[in-house]
Order: structure tokens, then sequence, then C-alpha cells
């Protein structure tokens, strides 16, 4: 569209913006907006950008597209009394106690409340207190603080492709919730946490464990030992008024150390480590042409995901733990022992740009004598709220560096904080593994045609070629795996980050409001790659010293006790069996799927004719008839397992024959 509108006495050419609200703020007007988010679609709910044109009076500019000959108000009398009656009525059912709330600086809300000077809420309260639903590892949701814009019912579905939040009720019942109103820990959330970063408000925070990281460090028996992930040092400084993408490592150690961590360590060594072993398994399987395309393991949301709606792909998921995990395995289960401690003595903190990781921490597998590998992981946010606890001033400490040995990394190592960047750190470390060259200049990613989010390269090898993907956001990575399940694409090894842009924007970050702070994020972990003199991860003398001392060679067997585990499927209600006819003593056993795929397609009607033949050829003490939930064939169901034999595809008008040809002449 071009042409020009009129806003506020000025005019301003149409350059390609999709609504009225992103020209508005082209021309330096501040309109505020809940509802809006410069990645989702537009929604028009909150009405806080409503606008007042020549023509067509009072429209909300988030949702309505600019014109040629537009005349456009953005301020008048009649529109801030609009917009104060507004905030009144979202704060009338808001809970105002600011002083204790998670969000309190930061809310949107409560910053529009004192831009409109709202001093006096003429709206009584009609809403009684809700629950608190604070059982997720990562996220808790507060539904009192709600304020309806739809951003993380529009991310989670939009940007994430899962959709475990959406809108109930009607009217002034209406509610944000996950269905049948279940915990996010009962559904299908990932805990990426990129909800926390569109919701406006504080009705979506993180989980915070600050108090037992405050309570190991006055625990005069534990050493507290701290690990800080690579985006981390790209966005520490934004939580205190610095520029977002630069590098505060230096000071962020000083802080650490003043908090009062024993010791204080980079888990960009732990991702060298990642890198050596992970290229051991891809090259191993490129050879063999296993289990291809390899998707990587660093990103536990992306894992979980998978192991919810992919779970035929947890075969070709990397084995290896993601960075900090590996270093929380080192720590407990070979530093203890040397420094004569046992796991127990041990206190390991991550901070970590991921909300996800909070969850992953808490796996039964990631353990050392039963004692967690990692301990406590506490967000980029977190991290800031404890230097400020402590009265630390963050702009005035000097800079101090990580101890020794897992303070060390390559560029490649902290590359892993982008999306990209894990990629290139598996390049880097194959080609010199095949050829023992080192490269000079890394390959070059270029966007797939069709498949926003997704990158690719091709890695010569020989007369053969490697051909690489990364991907960001689970919304693209769910469009790739259909293409590379329909032979669209073809691909060796897929990165994948949940986040967009990777974990530089990941859900425990200081927040943001457009792309450009992505992108500085991004550059400042480019430019720190560039800086280390040594750019991969073999070259890493103390990567070398571990596997000496404790791992033998990467891809050992110890190696894999110690830094590989596995994954298995969370389909829902797997494997729980409901008896509908229950023999006596059971010749034929029947179990049918009624999980939700199969059931649209007609499970109960099986059931139902299934009942009736057992009973018309008088076999109800010689079948065990049962539903389960998931046989994990759910684009081919209704699925029917007989004595073991999985059939497809089953309908009422075939069963006749299947049953007399599987049961009657079974038991004859």
């Amino acid at each position: 569209m071009s042409g020009t509108i009129t806003i506020d006495q000025k005019q301003l050419p149409i350059d390609g913006e999709d609504n009225l609200l992103e020209l508005i703020r082209k021309a330096s007007v501040d309109l505020p907006a809940f509802c809006y988010h410069f990645e989702l679609s537009d929604f028009g709910a909150c009405r806080m950008c409503i606008v007042e044109e020549e023509k067509m009076g009072f429209i909300a500019s988030c949702s309505t597209p600019p014109a040629d000959g537009m005349v456009i108000r953005t301020t008048t009398p009649r529109l801030q009394r609009m917009r104060r009656t507004i905030l009144e009525l979202l704060l009338a059912d808001h809970d105002r106690d600011c002083t204790i709330c998670e969000r309190s600086g930061q809310c949107r809300l409560q910053e529009l409340t004192l831009r409109f000077g709202i001093g006096n809420i003429r709206f009584g309260k009609d809403r009684e207190t809700l629950p608190r639903d604070d059982l997720s590892a990562s996220l808790v949701r507060d539904p009192n603080k709600c304020v309806l814009c739809g951003n993380c019912v529009r991310n989670c579905s939009e940007i994430q492709g899962i959709g475990v939040l959406d809108f109930a009720y009607r009217g002034a019942a209406v509610q944000v919730i996950p269905a049948f109103n279940k915990s996010l820990a009962e559904v299908e959330c990932v805990g990426c946490g990129q909800c926390i970063q569109a919701c406006p408000t504080a009705a979506l925070t993180i989980k915070f464990e600050i108090d037992s990281v405050w309570a190991a460090l006055s625990d005069p028996h534990k050493r507290v030992i701290v690990q800080t992930a690579p985006a981390v040092r790209v966005a520490l400084g934004e939580e205190f008024a610095g520029k977002a993408g630069a590098i505060s490592t230096g000071k962020m150690v000083a802080a650490l150390r003043r908090l009062g961590f024993h010791e204080v360590y980079d888990t960009c060594f732990a991702a060298d480590l990642t890198a050596m072993e992970e290229t051991t398994e891809f090259l191993h399987r490129f050879e063999k042409g296993d289990n291809l395309p390899q998707f990587t393991s660093c990103c536990p949301a992306w894992v979980k995901y998978a192991e919810h709606f992919h779970s035929e792909l947890l075969d070709q998921i990397s084995t290896c733990r993601s960075p900090h995990q590996m270093l929380g395995a080192l720590a407990k289960k070979f530093y203890a022992r040397e420094q004569g401690l046992s796991p127990q003595d041990i206190f390991v903190v991550s901070v970590m740009p991921c909300t996800a990781k909070k969850f992953e921490a808490k796996r039964p597998e990631f353990t050392t004598e039963g004692s967690p590998d990692v301990d406590a992981v506490i967000s980029t946010h977190e991290l800031a709220r404890m230097i400020r606890e402590m009265g630390i001033v963050f702009e005035e400490l000097e800079d101090d560096s990580y101890d020794l040995p897992f303070g060390f990394a390559s560029g490649a190592g902290i590359g892993f904080g982008y999306s990209g960047g894990v990629s290139t750190a598996l390049i880097r470390t194959a080609i010199y593994k095949l050829s023992g060259k080192r490269l000079a200049l890394d390959f070059p990613f270029t966007p797939v045609e069709g498949f926003p989010n997704v990158n690719e390269t091709i890695v010569p090898v020989g007369d053969r070629e490697i051909r690489i993907a990364t991907v960001h956001t689970l919304g693209a990575a769910k469009k790739l795996i259909t293409a590379l399940r329909a032979g669209e694409l073809s691909y060796h090894l897929v990165e994948v980050m949940a986040c967009p842009g990777g974990c530089i924007n990941g859900g425990g970050q200081p927040l943001i409001s457009d792309a450009q702070a992505r992108q500085q994020r991004a550059q400042g972990i480019r430019g720190a790659d560039k800086l280390q003199q040594i750019r991969a991860p073999q070259d890493n003398l103390f990567i070398k010293e571990v596997y000496q001392r404790w791992l033998e060679q990467p891809g050992s067997d110890v190696a894999h006790r110690t830094l590989h585990t596995g994954y298995t499927s969370r389909r829902r209600v797997f494997g729980q069996f409901i008896p509908i006819v229950a023999a006596e003593r059971p010749v034929v056993d029947i179990k049918v799927c009624v999980g939700t795929s199969c059931h649209l397609r007609g499970a109960y009607g099986v059931i139902q004719e299934l009942t009736a033949l057992i009973e018309k050829q008088q076999l109800t003490d010689r079948v065990n008839l049962e539903a389960t939930f998931c046989l994990e064939q759910c684009d081919r169901g209704p699925s029917v397992v007989i004595d073991g034999h999985l059939l497809e595809g089953v309908t009422e008008e075939r069963l006749p024959a299947i049953f007399e040809e599987m049961v009657v002449k079974n038991l004859v």
C-alpha cells in the first residue's frame, strides 16, 4: 500500500506498514496498547490504541490498515477520556498489590496508570479472587493480574505452534486458561517462557528459585558453584540500564563473587564439551546412515515438545545432555570426589536465559547418588534481582574473570547463545576431525524459501556433503518436521531452538519490545566469538584435560554414562488401560485406542461394535477388551491391538471380518 496519511496534522508516507499503529509510532507518537505485539497477529482487544479518523470515526489503530488520504487524530479530550475509562475498567478487576508484584516497575498497566494519572477507580470489583497456578517448574500463572490482551494465547499458538492457553467462558466471566482449567504442569506446556515475554503484566511470570540459592549461600557446609550461560552476558546489563547486546561478562563474574559463590564457571566450557560429544555422535550416524537427521538436544523446551508431540523423532535427537547439565554432572561425579566432597556437599547453580532449564534440572535422570546434578536454575532476571537485593552497584564493579578449569571456552562455545551457533560449533569440530584443518571462515547459512526462521548450509566432505538446517521457534520446527516427513526437504543435521533468535531471547531474559534488541544481542554473541583467541572446541586445552583425567575420549563409555541421556514419550495418559469386557480366563486381548485423534475417527463406535460381537459369539469369558490412551498412530486411527498385533484404520464395517479372522478362529 502506498500513499500518505495525516497524523496529528503531519503528513507521513505509507511505507509497507501493516497497520496504523506502526505508522503512528514511526511518527514519534507513543500510542498506548496492551494487546499489540510486534511479532503477533493484530487482535484489537484492549482498545487502548483507539484513534479518531476523519471519516471512519473511532477505530483501533492496531487492527486497521493504513489507506491513502486518512486523517488521523491520536489525542483529543474524548480519546483521553476513553483511554482513562478503559484503564479504570482493567484496574477494577486487577490485583493492584503492586508493592509485592514481580513485575513492579516493568508492568505496562502500572506504567499507563501513572502516565494517565489515575488515582481513583470508579468501578467496583465484581470478580472473585482466582487461585494462582504455581505447579509448573518454570512458570507461574496469576489470573488475577490478566488483562485479557491475548498476547500469551497468540504467542503460544502462532509462534510456538502449541496452544496450551486460550480464552474460556463468556462475558464478564472470560478467562485465559489451559484446557479444562488445568495447571500448566498438567498440559503440554514446554516451559519456554515466551508467554512471559509477551505478557504486559504479571499474569505470567518466572518461577523464582532465588530463596533456595540464598539458603545454599548461607549454609557453611555447602560449596556453592555457579555457571553462566552464553546469552546471559549480552543481556544482564540491560537490567541496569545498559545497551542491549553489550558484553557484561566481567562485571557479571564480579557480582557473582560479591554474592558469595565459591567458584564461578562458564557454561560455554560445557558447550565446547557438548560440541565434541555431539559431533562424534553425528559423524558416527552420518557414516552409518542411521537415525538421520540428527536433531540437537541443547534446548530443553524443544526436547519436551518432541516428547509430547513427536515421539517418533526421539531416536533422532542427540543423546547429549545440554551444556549446563554436562557441567553439573562433571561437578557432582568427578570434581566433588577430587575435592574430597560428596555430591550432596556441592550446590550447583545455573544462571540461564531459559525458563525451560528449570524443568530440565528436575528431570530424575540428571542426578548423582540421589543429588541433582544442577540444584537450582535462576534466570537472568533473577540474577539481577539478587544483585539489587545485595545492594551491589553493578555499573561500578571492576571486571573479574571466571575460575578454571571450567571457566575457559572457545568462541564456538560462546556461539551456543544464538540460533545457528550450535551448528557452527559442530561444523568447526567436524571439519577438524575429518581433515585436521581449522576453518578460516564459517559456512554461511541462508534462509530456506517458504520456511520462516529456517536457514541452511551445505558442508562439503570429500566427495560427499553434509546438509545442515537451523530452525528457531517451535512453530517453525513443526512446519520443518512436516516438510521432512513429506520429503520436501532433506538434512543430515537439524539444530532446533524454541525461542525466537535462540537463547538470546529466552523466557528468563530482560523483556524486549522490538526485534532490534534481539539482533543486538545476537551481534554481541558473534562479537564475543570473534574476540576469542581459540575458535574451535578441540583447541580448548581444558577440554583435553577433562578427557584425559575423567572421560578418556569423546564418545567413550564413561563419557556416554556421564554426558548423555535418553528421552521418552510424554503423550497424555499414555499406557493406561480401561477394562470394558473383562474375561475370567482371557485367551485373546484386544485394546482400542480412545485418544483424541482415534476418538474423532470413530474409536467409540469400534468399541461398541466389538462389545456386540463378543456378546453375540458368547465369548465374554474368552476375550479381554480394554480402552487405552494413545498407541502413537494418531494419524492412522482408529488403532486396535489384538494379541499384540497393531491394526490401523479399523472401522465398524471392517470389524466383523477382522473379528472372525483374528479372534473367533484363534479360539476354535
